[in-house]
């Protein structure tokens, strides 16, 4: 059976000082990059970190502060989506100082091939960015667009997802 999610394990988990933010930004087209990152989202606000949710392109102030940023964006035509390129690109200062996790949204084939294409996509946008180090990197399955004939394919693993996001920031934030 293939497997409906590809993660590499943070090399260690941030711990970030109360009150800070976690920032969860996102690229969208059909909605699914944004419904991962709401579980994301979620699953960080139910270990108690304070999260913004927020389209990446929305993303406009600094994000100096900010604990971590989660950026999220799908991969189409072998490529990621333009408005993370573009996050990544207006915030690169701030983001050099801010440990920074990165998801995509890669392959509606469960083929070991499309897994392995749709994380050698993801790899080269991020090795365009040298001064990016991410902390956490992971594609998850993708989903067949509204339009797309049937079958409906979606190979989101929703127990994947969440096990990402709880090994992003290690144990909760102090009581």
């Amino acid at each position: 059976m293939a497997e409906t999610a590809r993660v590499e394990a943070p090399d260690g988990a941030a711990h970030p000082a109360p009150g800070r933010v976690v920032l969860v930004a996102f690229a969208s087209r059909h909605g699914s990059t944004r419904e991962v990152a709401q579980a994301i989202s979620s699953r960080l606000k139910e270990r108690g970190f304070d999260v913004q949710l927020q389209p990446a392109r929305e993303v406009r102030g600094s994000i100096a502060e900010c604990a971590m940023v989660v950026l999220g964006a799908p991969i189409y035509s072998g490529r990621w989506h333009r408005d993370a390129q573009r996050f990544l690109k207006r915030h690169r200062a701030e983001l050099i100082g801010v440990a920074v996790a990165v998801f995509g949204m890669g392959p509606r084939d469960p083929s070991e091939e499309h897994w392995q294409r749709s994380r050698n996509q993801l790899d080269r946008a991020l090795s365009k960015r040298p001064w990016l180090n991410p902390v956490a990197v992971a594609v998850f399955g993708g989903v067949d667009p509204p339009q797309a004939r049937e079958p409906h394919r979606d190979l989101r693993d929703w127990d994947a997802i969440r096990a990402w996001a709880d090994r992003l920031l290690g144990p909760g934030p102090p009581a």
